[in-house]
């Protein structure tokens, strides 16, 4: 991650939402685990940061979880909201993924989408 020091109100928030704990946490980075899950997240090297992360370049695209009931994703896409936490394709929530897909995408402080599914 490029800033992961301005993303973890956005992970620790999500996370321990969704059942994770905070596992480990140094200088560069911090993780997370549920049950047999195990999250980390850690700073880009100087080096390294002259090309900006792209979601469609070679590497991760996206992070995905299953997050409860369409109501729980509402509950989600509001606090998010209040958090100033950028959506993407709100103009299609919740239906974004498909007619029968109830999912909610947001986007971190590098531009990693998450997205949020419900049952």
């Amino acid at each position: 991650m490029c800033r992961i020091w301005q993303n973890p109100c956005i992970y620790d928030f999500l996370l321990t939402g969704l059942g994770y704990e905070h596992h480990q946490e140094w200088e560069n980075g911090v993780s997370f685990k549920k049950a047999e899950q195990y999250l980390v997240f850690v700073q880009t090297p100087p080096d390294f940061l002259e090309v900006d992360y792209h979601r469609c370049r070679m590497g991760l695209n996206h992070l995905a979880f299953h997050a409860g009931t369409p109501d729980d994703i509402d509950r989600w896409r509001q606090e998010f909201l209040n958090r100033r936490v950028k959506l993407l394709y709100d103009d299609r929530y919740p239906y974004a993924g498909g007619k029968n897909y109830y999912a909610l995408y947001l986007e971190d402080s590098d531009g990693i989408k998450i997205e949020l599914v419900g049952e």
